[in-house]
C-alpha cells in the first residue's frame, strides 16, 4: 500500500496504516492498546517494513473524549461509574471532583504511559470505499486503510426534538450538551424535557434554584425491585445485543434499564421536581402548550433528551437498514468484517468499552491478511 505524504505544495494526500482508529475516547485508548499489543505500530513514523501499523484520530483538543465537556457540577460521586482502562488502574479520585476533571486527567496519564499514535484535533468527514481498502477522509488528509475500528461514541450527536414553534420561543434553549450550571436558571421558570438519567439529574440541580416542570412523552419507569447492578447490566446487555444482532435501532440507556432512585433522584422527588407531564404540543414565545391546550408561562427549555452514536461519516458506507439500524455480529458490522463499531450498541458503558476495544482488535488479527515478511 503506497504512503503519498505531503506534496511540495503543502497539500495534504493520502498516507496509510493498516487500522485507522477513529476517536480517543474511553474504547478508542482501549482499542490502541489493545493494537499495541497485538504487535501493530504506530502509522505516524516512516513508512517501510512488514509490520501492521496503526493511527487513531481524535477529535479533541486533549485527552479525555466527552468527558471534557461534561457540566461542572457532575462530579465523581454522581457518575454512573468509570472503568479502569486496560494496563493502567485509575488512582483513587475524589468524590467531589468534577468528572470533566478528574476522568480527562486520568486518560492523559494513560496517553503518557502508552504513547499511542494519535492526531488530534482531527475531524473525520467520511469514510469511502476504494477498491479493496477504506479511505478515511478528515480534515488532517486522506488515510487509507485495511480496516476501520469506530469510536465515535454520541457526544457530538445530541438529539434535538423539532416541535412547533420552537424557533419564535424567546427564553434560552440548550441541550445537555450545552449545559454548564444551574446558576444560569437562578429565580427563572424552567421548562425540562427529557425521561433519562441527565434528565433526573438536572432536575434534581436546577430545582434547587428555579421552578421547573417535567416534561416527557412516556410516562417514566422508577425501579422498585431490589435493583442489583452486575445482574441487571447482564440483562440489559442481552438485551441490546439481540437488538443490534437483529439490526435494530437500539434506544437509550434507560429504556433497557428504567431508571433507578439514586441519591439524586430522592431529593428530586422529596423537592416535588419529579411531577411529570405529558409532552407539550407546541412552543409560544414566552411558554409551552400543554397537551390539554393550556399555555404555561415559561423562561428557559433545557432539552435533556439524549443522544445517538454519531456514525454520520459511515453513511457513503451504506451501512443502515431499512430501519436505520446497523446489524452487528460482536463489535463488526454483519456486512463489512472491515468495520468495527465499538462504544456502540452494547459496549457503550466504560467497561463495555474496554471490552469491545479488545474484542474488535482480536477479530480484526483474525481477519486482516498475515503480514508479508521482507
Amino acid at each position: 500500500m503506497p504512503d503519498r505524504r505531503h506534496a511540495l505544495s503543502g497539500t495534504v494526500t493520502r498516507r496509510s496504516a493498516t487500522v485507522v482508529v477513529i476517536g480517543g475516547g474511553q474504547s478508542g485508548l482501549s482499542a490502541a492498546y489493545h493494537l499495541a499489543r497485538r504487535g501493530f505500530v504506530s502509522a505516524l513514523g516512516e513508512p517501510g517494513g512488514s509490520a501492521r501499523t496503526f493511527v487513531v484520530l481524535d477529535g479533541e483538543d486533549a485527552p479525555g473524549g466527552a468527558w471534557r465537556h461534561r457540566w461542572e457540577s457532575l462530579r465523581m460521586a454522581t457518575v454512573n461509574g468509570i472503568f479502569d482502562l486496560p494496563g493502567l488502574p485509575k488512582p483513587p479520585l475524589d468524590p467531589s471532583e468534577p468528572s470533566r476533571e478528574a476522568v480527562p486527567r486520568y486518560f492523559a496519564a494513560f496517553e503518557r504511559t502508552f504513547e499511542p499514535p494519535i492526531l488530534r484535533p482531527v475531524r473525520v468527514t467520511a469514510v469511502r470505499e476504494d477498491g479493496v481498502d477504506l479511505v478515511v477522509e478528515s480534515s488532517a488528509g486522506e488515510w487509507a486503510a485495511q480496516a476501520i475500528i469506530n469510536a465515535t461514541g454520541t457526544w457530538t450527536n445530541p438529539v434535538r426534538p423539532d416541535y412547533p414553534g420552537r424557533e419564535t420561543f424567546a427564553g434560552i434553549q440548550l441541550h445537555t450538551h450545552d449545559y454548564v450550571s444551574a446558576d444560569q436558571f437562578a429565580g427563572k421558570r424552567v421548562a425540562v424535557v427529557g425521561g433519562g438519567i441527565s434528565a433526573v439529574q438536572l432536575l434534581e440541580e436546577i430545582s434547587r434554584v428555579a421552578t421547573t416542570f417535567w416534561y416527557t412523552r412516556r410516562e417514566p419507569v422508577f425501579r422498585t425491585d431490589g435493583f442489583e447492578p452486575e445482574v441487571a447490566g447482564r440483562e440489559v446487555i442481552a438485551k441490546v445485543v439481540a437488538d443490534v444482532e437483529a439490526g435494530r435501532p437500539t434506544g437509550s440507556v434507560v429504556s433497557y434499564t428504567g431508571l433507578a432512585w439514586t441519591p439524586y433522584a430522592v431529593a428530586a422527588k422529596e423537592r416535588g421536581a419529579l411531577e411529570r407531564r405529558p409532552m407539550f404540543t407546541a412552543i409560544e414565545p414566552h411558554g409551552v402548550r400543554e397537551s390539554d391546550g393550556s399555555v404555561t408561562t415559561v423562561d428557559a427549555i433545557v432539552w435533556a433528551t439524549g443522544f445517538k452514536a454519531a456514525l454520520s461519516h459511515l453513511d457513503p458506507l451504506g451501512l443502515r437498514n431499512a430501519a436505520g439500524g446497523i446489524r452487528m455480529i460482536g463489535t463488526q458490522v454483519a456486512a463489512d468484517p472491515r468495520v468495527h463499531l465499538i462504544g456502540f450498541g452494547p459496549s457503550q458503558s466504560t467497561v463495555g468499552a474496554n471490552r469491545a476495544g479488545r474484542d474488535a482488535v482480536a477479530a480484526l488479527v483474525r481477519h486482516l491478511p498475515a503480514p508479508v515478511a521482507r
